[in-house]
């Protein structure tokens, strides 16, 4: 059985409780008489208030103490990183966004103004944070602070300033790795824990740099455990994938933090500040955090290989409702995993998984019904699909053979599937030409984009028909081919479903007026085109369509 000593937050918070639980009942005051003359007499010397004789002062300077501790030993590991970005299409505003140079905006905080005017590329500042993970000069941050970088400075908190290097990304986790250059001060690793023992309640302490103001502390609690955010990286299918067990805190956190720590009581690392949910791109109380059971898996591999594989079953799914379960005709309270769509080819399709196979009007939405409802994996029970996605990432390896339980028209069945490693993003796969022509990297039309399928969920928050469809574009790469056409990638995060999904990009409705409505649609437009070739894409921003003419180019090489 772990024991664990109890901190002076906790008891100093304890105290707190109990002595303003307690009253007692005050003296009835009595005024003194009135008197012709007021005698001037030296005030009798009170005693000095001690921590003994007052134990909410005590508790306090407890507190106190053990917070300037957590800071002492934490803040020397925590640093400001200072990015340089590669040139990208900036562009005019009506109002100016004062956000525009603190790091991660452009991706998680922030409410950036509607863009209307293309200007010309230009290199851009960021700012973000990240911690030292070990002594050979490794420092973790996000995926996106650094995932545009083309020169990067580390400043430490005594102000010492170093270069460094991207080492390894992993936009899935939104977790990266660089390196100092030449650095020969002395370093300060962050000691890290599971984030598998945390508990909703608990203290959790941020250090970062919001909006640039260096080794900042702020202090609050584990708000809730479980939840899940939507990574930059599509499947081929256009479904987003999603960064499972994320904490929540309340602790406050403001731009710039990202990549910074969240620590417990022992100033022990328990999670990477990542995210915010907010209307005004500040702090509303509600911040999201990399629990640090990810990335204790992730870094290591980040540091050896440059990536991390993640475990993928190859298949879109849904947590099973009772509106569903209904539709289904089965049982209200059954619960589980809808299987929506399977992966041609991949873990799901190959066990034998059968996606949805109709629709159905469920308060006035189209839904699909009819696909195998997986129950349990590896016999432990499913009720969701976030309790799916989280057993792969904590309980599976690529490679590793799991058991599916699923129900197939009311009758249960076990099915065997070997997980794979995660495909490589849209960008990666929606670019190659015909097959015939597969072999020969020269004949790759390339456009410079990822995308997702629109939604009703994300056609709302757009201002949009919910009925709208077409391809958004998430991300634009900087001097690609759709770049300088001036095609405009997501900028603003939103939450749907207790996801962040970012918006605000162009939509693409049609390319040579041939309608495109999904990844598949886009592979097929460029399949039979080659680098030089113009296209006519048909996109609509702000409300208004517009035609864009984009010439396409060579892929890159990796």
């Amino acid at each position: 059985m772990n024991t664990r000593k109890i901190s002076a937050l906790s008891i100093f918070l304890i105290l707190a409780i109990s002595l303003s639980a307690c009253s007692t009942s005050p003296a009835k005051a009595t005024l003194p008489a009135p008197t012709e003359a007021v005698q001037t007499e030296q005030p009798q010397q009170s005693a000095p208030t001690t921590t003994e004789s007052n134990p909410v002062i005590g508790s306090l300077s407890s507190y106190q103490a053990a917070l300037e501790e957590i800071y002492a030993k934490v803040n020397p590991s925590v640093v400001n990183i200072q990015v340089i970005e590669k040139a990208q299409l900036a562009s005019n505003t009506t109002t100016e966004n004062p956000f525009a140079n603190i790091p991660g905006f452009q991706f998680y905080f922030g409410s950036p103004s509607t863009p209307n005017q293309q200007s010309p590329s230009q290199p851009t500042q960021a700012l973000g944070s990240g911690f030292v993970w070990n002594k050979d000069g490794y420092i973790v941050t996000n995926n996106h602070v650094v995932a545009n970088a083309e020169k990067i400075q580390v400043k430490f908190s005594d102000g010492t300033i170093a270069n460094a290097k991207v080492v390894g990304t992993d936009v899935n986790s939104d977790l990266a790795v660089i390196q100092l250059v030449d650095y020969t001060g002395t370093l300060y690793p962050i000691t890290t824990s599971e984030s598998t023992e945390v508990k909703v309640g608990q203290v959790a302490i941020a250090i970062g740099n919001p909006y640039g103001l260096e080794n900042t502390m702020t202090v609050g609690i584990v708000s809730a455990l479980g939840r899940t955010l939507p990574t930059d990286q599509s499947s081929n299918s256009g479904t987003s994938f999603t960064i499972p067990d994320i904490i929540q805190t309340d602790a406050p956190i403001n731009p710039g933090n990202s990549g910074g720590v969240l620590v417990n009581d022992q100033g022990q690392l328990i999670g990477v500040t990542a995210a915010i949910e907010s209307s005004s791109g500040a702090n509303a109380g509600i911040g999201f955090a990399i629990p640090s059971s990810t990335v204790n898996k992730v870094i290591p591999a980040l540091i050896k290989d440059g990536k991390y594989e993640h475990a993928y079953l190859g298949l879109t799914g849904t947590t099973l409702t009772p509106d569903l379960a209904t539709a289904m005709n089965l049982d209200a309270n059954q619960r589980g995993v809808l299987v929506i769509a399977v992966a041609n080819g991949g873990p799901a399709d190959k066990a034998g998984l059968m996606g949805s196979s109709k629709t159905v009007t469920l308060n006035g939405i189209e839904t699909q019904v009819g696909g195998d409802i997986i129950t349990a994996i590896d016999g432990e029970s499913l009720n969701s699909i976030d309790d799916l996605i989280s057993y792969l990432a904590s309980h599976t390896e690529v490679g590793q053979a799991v058991k599916l339980t699923i129900l197939r028209n009311g009758t249960e069945k076990t099915l065997d599937a070997t997980v794979v490693a995660r495909p490589a993003s849209v960008e990666q796969t929606s670019n190659q030409t015909n097959p015939s022509s597969k072999n020969n990297a020269s004949s790759s039309a390339w456009m410079g984009v990822s995308v997702t399928p629109m939604t009703a969920d994300i056609a709302k928050e757009m201002g949009m028909p919910t009925d709208q469809k077409g391809l958004l574009l998430q991300q634009v790469v900087s001097g690609g081919p759709a770049d300088l056409a001036g095609l405009i990638g997501s900028y603003k995060p939103v939450i749907i479903n207790a996801k962040r999904v970012m918006i605000g990009g162009d939509v693409i409705t049609s390319i040579e007026n041939q309608a495109i409505t999904s990844v598949d649609d886009l592979q097929l437009a460029l399949a039979s085109k080659n680098p030089g070739d113009q296209i006519q894409l048909t996109v609509i921003r702000d409300g208004s369509e517009y035609t864009v003419s984009v010439t396409l180019a060579e892929k890159p090489a990796s």
